[in-house]
């Protein structure tokens, strides 16, 4: 589990991100599930958005993608997760202790 100043952190970083995925009508799928898991590994902080077409609860779709990833949440504003996971060959991000 992420700290308060740990979160924090991550939030400062991820400020300036753009969402590099979209969750619409559909949902989250198998296939989704994959390329986020992908692009944590390769970038450690994503951002994803969630559009207005979504059909389930911004909550629900944040805790679908956390426990299929096995990603931190690090936060939900308005339409958009925030993500963090380690990465195990492109580690990064050096999280304050």
């Amino acid at each position: 589990m992420l700290t308060g100043k740990q979160k924090r952190f991550l939030r400062s970083k991820a400020h300036h991100l753009n969402p590099i995925f979209q969750v619409g009508k559909a949902g989250v799928n198998d296939n989704m599930t994959k390329q986020i898991e992908d692009a944590l590994e390769a970038r450690e902080l994503i951002k994803v958005s969630i559009l207005q077409n979504c059909d389930e609860d911004k909550d629900e779709v944040a805790e679908k993608i956390v426990s299929q990833t096995k990603a931190e949440l690090v936060q939900l504003i308005g339409h958009t997760i925030v993500l963090y996971k380690e990465s195990k060959e492109n580690k990064e991000l050096v999280l304050p202790s």
